[in-house]
């Protein structure tokens, strides 16, 4: 042949789609002359292929091993060849290692394969061609997954002809459904060989052909599998059922063993390693009990379990649920058994939350930088679709049995039959499905592996493309990707939420209009409970034809999805049209939910998460608009604060007209820190700076306003109005105790102060006392706030609710030096000046030192300190209270690590002044630091006394009541995970969080406080 019919130019190489264009140019070449053959045809067949480049090396491995098997194929069969092994290197490399029956293939063309041949060549070729006798173990592997493969690719070419075609979309429910027959006929042939193995004694003993007879296996398929649209490459999943023909040979646990061996050796044949790699992955896990349950169970034990233990998921799990290999009425009859439980399932009890963790595992296991690649578990990808679907199905299928189909796309053809879905929107979708799925199948069938990440390089993304046929180029598929996505959730957001609009609105435009019954349905099935109701608030929101209504009307669908991601989607629904009512004159309210980057997911989280906060913006409405920037969200500083506060007391005329305007400043500063912290912008240590300052700048300014508003501190005004004698000057300062003294706040912290006067010289001592309570009375009366209550508690002074409201600086230190016991001198450890007069404030705290950290602090002290703690813990908790679960008295609570630092400050206090702080959290870690404590202990310490807090303050955003216990009801968990940011669906792992922080603390404890020693676990002679 003549030398040029072997010769080719880069420009024409390049034509072809080949990337690497001097090594292709060579190649091209030495194959050309290997298999005398002129370039021109060869290029052409190679420029068919999606991967040229990938194409050509592994046809050169084919003509390098076999070139007779090359040599028998024809140019057309070459093309075909190139198509195949372009689109999978995979099964380029599979041919390369079993190319008998390539050239029969690719001279077919390609074909769909039903389920009946697929099982009828497996079983042939797991058989011996002379005896016809099964064949065993890893033989019969071998055999099997090399004709699957060789069937495999068949199929392959098929679709990847009718892309080529622009036929893809067409043709993917049928090779689908020929994917997951090929899957059943494996399956078939595996169970197969694995009695054959069993018989031969070839994977433990021997099993006899009596018992063996009598071993009945029925083959149940779920998942895509099950609804006949499985993947090229996927997990399988599967459960396995036993029943015995012959009870005298075969019965009871032995049954069990025995179907246990086999239904092993199933999976074994089909993903164990051998020569040739395994298939996919056989996957029982949707078992009864996953993977913790048995393999196999026989008939009855599982309509047990399905009766008495499954939760509403494994239910809906069996949604797709087929016969698929092995004993087919044994299959059968378990599908039987459990049908009428999956339509019955949206009406059990805890239906909501599986919905929730349906919803959850279609994110929980994404990556963040996965998330915008993510063909099936991202937004606007697979998942979204038949989540959509299947929650339809669930939701309309106990009234409806035309909805009892498997499959994806049959049930959207019967949701759009039923009236569930509009036509357009079902056929949007269903062409969105069969986009993506195609997609899915080009990436898994490149490498013969599971995969979902879409390429991000030009070149890979342009091999998808030409394998696809759904875009001539790469940016043009990118395109048509993004725009399924953003199509796949919009449709998402309207098939399911936009008809329940249909039910309380007169909408005529709307293609689809949704019953009551049908809505109310919908509504529960995502957490609503009262369904009547939420009707009642969309209709008030959406109804009539004004601007507002019709925003309302295209915002309420996401807002339904928003809220009904919170915990109380009722009372979110309520506070929104309440919210919005109050908004109502404000033009600003609708367009900023409308066009808001974040506004309006944050205010619905803020409403279906916490009351607390729900009825605080109530009475604020314009605080809605602080939820578009986190800067709002921001704690305000002291400082400002105080200019403030200071300005709106100097400007009221009565204390009373001051109070007002402080509170309400006061509530916006709260309702600021507690949005902040819903949605996730601040943390704990943000929220009780921010608290601090919000309740330390009131005081200051209602004790300015109680003085007069422009008296300075320590000097009183004429009482120029009554004409009468003017009050005494004094000095009064306000000495915060507790956590408010500590600057460690939360929302449900009290706020513990006492206060303290000084008189001049010449102002009787019973008089200034006179005036100093009048005016600490009615500063507590002036912080009152009937829409937000606001206590001050005085209870931390000497002698408790027993004393005096107030005492002079010099009352304290004869107090002091006289009668105080150990418990008033650990109270002071928290001692610090929040108002008032500053000099005052400094020499308490003076006083204050001198009691808190003594320079000896003696044993007996130390044992009346501890006898106290433990007075508190038999004495203090709730009647009726498990102590376990009480977050501030029980073992490893906030008091016990609290108690433990005070005893360390009280005895160490004066020696190291790194103790000598107000802060719980500081003063642990100076222990430390001083090698008082040890740094595991510190953390556990911490960890305990941290997440305690943590919890009471959601359990008062949640509530917007005040609770000290861990709660047992499941809603009020949830409501805790909600607010914390953690899954609602795991409310058992907040309550093991605690109990594992709590005892690690309460160990710590017992050993410092009480000085308990760990007893050795093992004995040393």
């Amino acid at each position: 042949m003549a030398r040029e019919h072997f010769t080719v130019t880069l420009s024409e190489i390049a034509r072809a789609g080949f990337q690497d264009l001097a090594d292709a140019r060579d190649a091209l070449s030495e194959l050309a002359e290997r298999l005398a053959q002129p370039i021109a045809p060869l290029l052409s067949g190679l420029a068919a292929a999606a991967d040229p480049d990938a194409a050509l090396h592994r046809v050169r491995q084919l003509s390098e091993q076999h070139r007779d098997v090359l040599a028998a194929i024809d140019f057309d069969d070459f093309a075909r060849l190139c198509v195949l092994v372009g689109a999978s290197p995979a099964l380029g490399d599979f041919f390369t290692r079993h190319p008998a029956r390539l050239p029969e293939i690719l001279h077919e063309g390609g074909a769909v394969i039903s389920a009946d041949d697929a099982r009828e060549e497996l079983l042939r070729a797991v058989s011996d061609d002379d005896t016809a006798e099964p064949l065993v173990a890893e033989a019969g592997w071998i055999a099997l997954r090399t004709r699957y493969r060789e069937l495999l690719a068949q199929l392959m070419l098929f679709d990847l002809y009718a892309g080529r075609d622009g036929r893809a979309e067409r043709v993917f429910e049928a090779v689908a459904e020929s994917l997951s027959g090929l899957a059943a006929a494996a399956i078939d042939a595996s169970l197969h060989v694995a009695r054959a193995t069993l018989a031969a004694g070839a994977s433990g003993p021997a099993v006899s052909p009596e018992r063996l007879d009598a071993l009945q296996l029925g083959i149940i398929a779920m998942g895509k599998c099950g609804a006949g649209e499985l993947n090229v490459v996927s997990d399988v999943d599967v459960i396995f059922v036993v029943e015995s023909s012959n009870a005298d040979a075969l019965d009871g646990d032995a049954l069990i063993r025995l179907g246990t061996r086999l239904a092993s050796e199933v999976m074994r044949g089909i993903h164990d390693p051998a020569i040739e790699p395994p298939l996919w992955q056989l996957d029982a896990n949707l078992r009864p009990e996953g993977r913790h349950g048995p393999l196999v169970r026989t008939l009855g034990s599982m309509r047990s379990y399905y009766d008495r233990w499954a939760k509403a998921w494994e239910f809906q799990a069996l949604l797709k649920a087929r016969p698929l290999a092995g004993d087919l009425e044994i299959a059968a009859a378990f599908v039987a058994d459990t049908r009428p439980l999956v339509w019955t399932s949206s009406s059990r009890e805890d239906f909501v939350g599986s919905v929730q963790r349906m919803r959850e595992r279609v994110t929980e296991h994404i990556a963040d930088e996965e998330l915008d690649v993510q063909l099936k578990l991202g937004p606007g990808g697979l998942r979204d679709i038949e989540f959509s679907v299947q929650l339809l199905q669930l939701v309309h299928g106990q009234y409806d049995e035309s909805l009892h189909v498997a499959g994806t796309l049959p049930a959207l053809r019967a949701l759009v039959d039923g009236g569930y879905i509009a036509r357009s929107d079902g056929d949007c979708l269903a062409s969105d499905y069969c986009f993506l799925r195609v997609l899915e199948h080009r990436l898994q069938l490149r490498d013969l592996r599971r995969t979902a990440l879409m390429p991000t390089e030009d070149h890979e993304l342009r091999v998808l493309a030409r394998a696809t046929g759904l875009a001539p180029s790469a940016a043009e598929l990118h395109s048509r990707w993004s725009a399924r996505k953003r199509e796949v959730r919009q449709l998402h957001l309207k098939i399911f939420y936009a008809p329940l609009l249909s039910a309380v609105a007169s909408l005529p435009e709307e293609e689809l209009v949704l019953g009551s019954d049908a809505a109310r349905a919908r509504l529960a099935s995502v957490g609503f409970r009262d369904p009547d109701g939420a009707m009642r608030h969309m209709a008030a929101l959406t109804r009539g034809t004004s601007r507002r209504a019709m925003i309302q009307r295209n915002l309420m669908p996401v807002l339904l999805q928003w809220l009904s991601d919170g915990t109380d989607p009722d009372f979110g629904l309520l506070a929104f049209r309440r919210v919005s009512e109050a908004n109502r004159e404000t033009p600003w309210y609708l367009r900023l939910l409308r066009d808001g980057t974040e506004a309006a997911e944050r205010l619905t989280r803020v409403l279906s998460n916490s009351r607390y906060a729900a009825e605080l913006l109530e009475s604020i409405p314009e605080a809605v608009a602080w939820l578009e920037r986190d800067e709002s969200l921001q704690p305000m500083q002291l400082q400002t604060l105080f200019d403030e506060m200071r300005a709106i007391a100097s400007r009221r005329a009565g204390i009373d007209s001051a109070a007002v305007a402080l509170r309400a400043v006061h509530r916006r500063e709260v309702l600021r820190l507690a949005m902040g912290r819903i949605v996730g912008v601040i943390d704990d240590v943000a929220v009780a700076a921010g608290l601090d300052a919000a309740h330390t700048a009131l005081l200051d300014a209602l004790l300015l306003s109680v003085r007069g508003g422009t008296a300075p501190y320590g000097r009183a005004p004429a009482n120029s109005e009554s004409g009468g004698e003017a009050p005494p000057a004094i000095e009064l300062a306000l000495i915060g105790m507790g956590r408010y003294g500590g600057r460690e706040l939360g929302f449900a912290s009290d706020i513990d102060l006492i206060a303290v006067f000084r008189a001049p010289p010449d102002v009787a001592s019973d008089r200034a006392s006179r005036e100093a309570t009048r005016l600490i009375s009615e500063l507590r009366r002036a912080v009152a706030d009937p829409r937000f209550p606001v206590d001050l508690d005085f209870d931390l002074r000497p002698e408790g609710k027993n004393g005096p409201l107030v005492r002079s600086l010099d009352a304290y230190r004869a107090y002091y030096a006289r009668w105080s016991v150990t418990w008033e001198a650990q109270a002071l450890l928290r001692a610090r000046p929040v108002a008032g007069d500053a000099r005052l404030g400094a020499d308490f705290v003076s006083l204050a030192d001198e009691i808190r950290y003594p320079q000896h602090f003696a044993e007996e002290q130390v044992r009346e300190v501890r006898r106290i703690k433990a007075r508190v813990e038999a004495e203090r908790l709730p009647r009726g209270a498990d102590p376990k679960r009480h977050l501030k008295l029980g073992p490893g609570g906030i008091s016990d690590v609290e108690w433990l630092v005070q005893l360390l400050q009280l005895r160490s206090g004066a020696e190291h002044p790194a103790l000598r702080t107000v802060s719980t959290v500081a003063a642990l870690q100076a222990a430390g630091e001083v090698g008082l404590l040890r740094e595991d202990d510190i953390e556990h310490l911490l960890d305990s006394w941290r997440f305690a807090s943590r919890v009471r303050t959601a359990l008062k955003l949640w509530t917007g009541r005040s609770s000290n216990s861990l709660p047992t009801g499941w809603n009020d968990l949830a409501g805790i995970a909600g607010v914390l940011g953690m899954s609602r669906t795991h409310t058992s792992e907040l309550e093991e969080r605690w109990f594992a922080v709590s005892r690690r603390a309460r160990a710590v404890f017992e050993r410092e406080f009480f000085g308990y020693e760990d007893a050795p676990r093992f004995t040393v002679t």
